[in-house]
């Protein structure tokens, strides 16, 4: 986690994150998002169902890059408040979506050199998403 002095606190053990997700953008810059996720072999806040509580806003540049913000919502498997921002590539005729994740906001924690992570601190994350436009009822 990265605190207020700027420097990046690793925790004691990388955690690794399995997740699926599906996205459903308005047209218009905003989203919703249903995911469903493992971390470190463990379901992902204990939830063994699907956690439809986030949404988010998104811009898609002319050249096709853009960004994605993520933002999970009261009574979800992740505590509200969590935010994961990413830089994205819109491709293969806007049906391809390649995305890095360049900041992760944390409600809490604790780093494995015993520092505190205050409420809405970064983590150091290395993480990135494909997605892929599902056909409906046979259109794009």
């Amino acid at each position: 986690m990265k605190t207020d002095d700027g420097v990046l606190h690793p925790y004691a053990a990388p955690s690794i994150l399995d997740d699926v997700a599906l996205v459903t953008f308005d047209g218009m810059g905003k989203f919703d998002r249903t995911d469903f996720g493992m971390i470190g072999g463990l379901p992902k806040g204990g939830k063994t169902t699907f956690n439809p509580k986030q949404e988010g806003t998104y811009t898609v540049n002319p050249d096709c890059t853009g960004t994605m913000k993520i933002v999970y919502l009261p009574g979800g498997a992740v505590p509200a408040g969590v935010e994961t921002d990413l830089n994205i590539v819109v491709a293969a005729d806007g049906t391809l979506v390649e995305s890095v994740v360049y900041r992760a906001v944390t409600v809490s924690g604790e780093s494995f050199d015993h520092t505190m992570c205050p409420p809405h601190c970064e983590q150091g994350v290395q993480e990135s998403f494909e997605g892929k436009k599902v056909l409906v009822y046979g259109f794009r």
